[in-house]
């Protein structure tokens, strides 16, 4: 079974997306690019705000449901209690926004 990883993204107007994978660095690399995600290319929502890591899939399934679940007052709430800050955490994996003529490689 592989990990799953739950996060949230942002947008700089305040947009929250909650999601869940199982290839993280891929995931991120596609929401930093606007690839295959519609709502969150849409409403731009490209800042790591939030990313917890679970052992198996299944279980980051059922968190992401809990906080899709929850209030916005409640999502940002959490967020503040890990992420005071409201940095974008994608710099501590390294990534950031890539031009269409750099490659996965280039990032790490």
């Amino acid at each position: 079974m592989p990990e799953g990883h739950v996060y949230i993204l942002g947008s700089r107007t305040g947009t929250l997306y909650t999601g869940v994978t199982s290839r993280f660095d891929q995931r991120l690399f596609e929401h930093k690019n606007g690839i295959k995600s519609t709502f969150a290319s849409k409403y731009h929502c490209n800042r790591l705000l939030l990313h917890e890591r679970f052992g198996d899939i299944r279980s980051a399934i059922a968190r992401e449901k809990e906080i899709k679940g929850w209030t916005r007052t409640k999502k940002l709430a959490l967020i503040i209690q890990q992420n005071p800050d409201f940095k974008d955490l994608a710099a501590q994996y390294g990534w950031q926004i890539l031009s269409p003529h750099q490659n996965i490689a280039d990032q790490k």
